[in-house]
C-alpha cells in the first residue's frame, strides 16, 4: 500500500531550514561556509563525513585549496561603497584572491561581471581553478560608474584545506542501492541551491523512519562536480551496487515537472520516474541526457554510465533567475517544495515495490473466486470506465503478463498503468500466491 508521508512534511520546519541556510555568505565548494551549511543539514540528517585533502587527484580532477572570505567592496571616486559583500554575497566572485589597491575605471571594468539582459540582477560568478579577483553587480549599477580612481578591497584567503562531503547509507533488505544526491555550494541562491538539500533531507527522514525497505538508500551531499568526482573516486569498486538514483536540484519553482534521463535512457530510474510523472496531473517535459548541467556529467560519464536521472520542476538554465540574485527567497515556493517531496517519494516507492512477477497459473486463466472473494466478483456488470473496471483490467493484465519476462514497470508502461495506484492489488495477488517474485 502507498505510504502516507504527510507527517514527515512540515512547512514550518522547511521554512526554518531554508532561512538558516540562505544567508550563509561565504558558502563555496570548500571552506568554512560549506562546512557550516553541512552542519546545519546535520541537525536533520545522520551525516557520514568524508574528507579529501587539497591537491589530491580524484578521477581527472585536482581537489583545489579552500576559500574563505570575510568582506569585500568597491569604493567609488565619490566615496560611495558599492558591490558590497555584506549586502549580497554574490557581489564577490567566488574564489577571488585577496586584493587591496586603487585602480582606474578602465582597469576595474576588466574585473566586473554583469548581466545586460537582466539589468537588475547580480550574476553568480566563480573561478575555482584560476587565481583572479572580481566583482559582480547589476548592469544598471555598472552603467552609473564614472571615470576616476576606485578602491577595490577583498578580504579573502585561499589555502590548503579539505574537501568535505557526506555519504550515508540506510541499509535495506538488499545490498542493491538507490542513490539520492544533492549539492550545497552556491552562495545565496534559493531554488537552484537550497531546494535540493531541503527535499533531500526530508526524503532521508522518510526513508529512515518507514523501513525496512527492499533497496538500500545512499544519501550523498557534496560540493557540485568536484564532490561527485571525489565520491566516485572513492567508490570505484562499489558503484555497480547502485541500480537507480537521482540528483535533486531545482525543485522549488515551476508548475511543471521536468525529467532529464540517464545516459542509457531506459534504466530503472527512467522507468520509475516516467511512470509516475507521465501519469500525474502535472504538465511535464522529458529531456534526453546531455553531458552538461550538474553531477550527471560525472555519474553518467562513459566509464561509470550510472543509472542517474534528474526530477526537477522548471529545469536549470530555463528560467531567468538561474545563477543570479533574482533566485531569492521570493522566487522559491514552499508549496512546490512539498509537492516535489511527494513526487520523489512516489518515485522511490515505485522503485522499491517493483519486481518481476511470475504467475502461478500459466495454462489458461485462474478461477479467481477460488482464491479470494474480494479479488474478483462473481456477479459482473460491465459499464463505462470506473475505478473498479480499471482495477479489474490491471489484475487481468498482470496475470496475463506475469511470465517472468517483464517487471511491473515494464508491464505498466506497456498497458498504461501508474504502478503505485495498484499496489493493493499487487499485495492481494502475492497474499493469494497467484504471483510470486522472480
Amino acid at each position: 500500500m502507498k505510504l502516507n508521508i504527510d507527517n514527515f512534511i512540515n512547512e514550518n520546519e522547511i521554512k526554518s531550514l531554508f532561512k538558516s541556510l540562505y544567508k550563509i555568505p561565504n558558502r563555496s565548494i570548500m571552506g568554512v561556509g560549506f562546512r557550516k551549511s553541512l552542519s546545519i543539514i546535520g541537525k536533520k540528517v545522520d551525516l557520514n563525513i568524508k574528507t579529501i585533502k587539497s591537491g589530491k587527484k580524484v578521477l581527472d580532477w585536482i581537489v583545489p585549496d579552500e576559500w574563505n572570505i570575510n568582506d569585500g567592496y568597491i569604493v567609488s571616486p565619490s566615496g560611495k561603497k558599492i558591490a558590497d559583500f555584506k549586502k549580497h554575497s554574490l557581489h564577490i566572485m567566488n574564489y577571488s584572491i585577496p586584493i587591496k589597491k586603487k585602480v582606474s575605471l578602465k582597469e576595474l571594468k576588466k574585473h566586473l561581471y554583469t548581466l545586460p539582459e537582466l539589468p537588475d540582477a547580480i550574476p553568480y560568478v566563480h573561478s575555482y581553478y584560476e587565481r583572479k579577483w572580481g566583482f559582480a553587480l547589476s548592469h544598471n549599477e555598472f552603467l552609473k560608474l564614472k571615470d576616476g580612481e576606485y578602491e577595490v578591497f577583498i578580504d579573502s584567503e585561499i589555502k590548503p584545506g579539505k574537501l568535505v562531503y557526506s555519504d550515508t547509507l540506510i541499509k535495506g533488505k538488499s545490498k542493491k542501492e538507490v542513490l539520492l544526491s544533492t549539492y550545497l555550494c552556491h552562495p545565496q541562491t534559493a531554488n537552484h541551491e537550497l531546494s535540493g538539500p531541503i527535499v533531500w533531507s526530508t526524503l532521508y527522514n522518510i526513508i529512515k523512519n518507514t523501513g525496512p525497505h527492499y533497496y538500500s538508500y545512499r544519501f550523498l551531499i557534496c560540493p557540485e562536480n568536484i564532490g561527485a568526482a571525489a565520491f566516485l573516486h572513492n567508490s570505484k569498486k562499489n558503484f555497480k551496487k547502485i541500480v537507480a538514483g537521482y540528483i535533486i536540484n531545482c525543485v522549488g519553482h515551476g508548475k511543471e515537472v521536468t525529467y532529464k534521463k540517464s545516459r542509457a535512457g531506459d534504466t530503472l530510474s527512467d522507468q520509475a520516474a516516467l511512470n509516475v510523472i507521465c501519469n500525474s496531473n502535472y504538465n511535464f517535459k522529458v529531456v534526453d541526457f546531455e553531458p552538461d548541467g550538474s553531477d550527471e556529467r560525472q555519474f553518467c560519464s562513459p566509464g561509470f554510465n550510472m543509472p542517474i536521472g534528474l526530477i526537477m520542476r522548471k529545469m536549470y538554465g530555463t528560467f531567468n533567475e538561474y545563477h543570479n540574485s533574482l533566485d531569492d527567497e521570493n522566487f522559491i515556493s514552499f508549496k512546490t517544495i512539498m509537492e516535489s517531496i511527494k513526487l520523489y517519494n512516489d518515485v522511490l516507492c515505485t522503485i522499491d515495490k517493483n519486481f518481476i512477477p511470475i504467475a502461478k497459473i500459466k495454462h489458461g486463466t485462474p478461477q479467481l473466486s477460488r482464491y479470494s472473494k474480494n479479488l474478483y466478483p462473481n456477479t459482473m456488470q460491465f459499464n463505462s470506465f470506473n475505478i473498479q473496471n480499471e482495477n479489474r483490467r490491471f489484475l487481468l493484465e498482470t496475470l496475463n503478463l506475469s511470465d517472468g519476462n517483464m517487471n511491473f514497470l515494464e508491464i505498466c508502461q506497456k498497458k498504461n498503468f501508474k504502478f503505485i495506484d495498484y499496489l493493493q492489488i499487487v499485495k492481494k495477488l502475492l497474499d493469494c500466491k497467484l504471483i510470486k517474485t522472480k
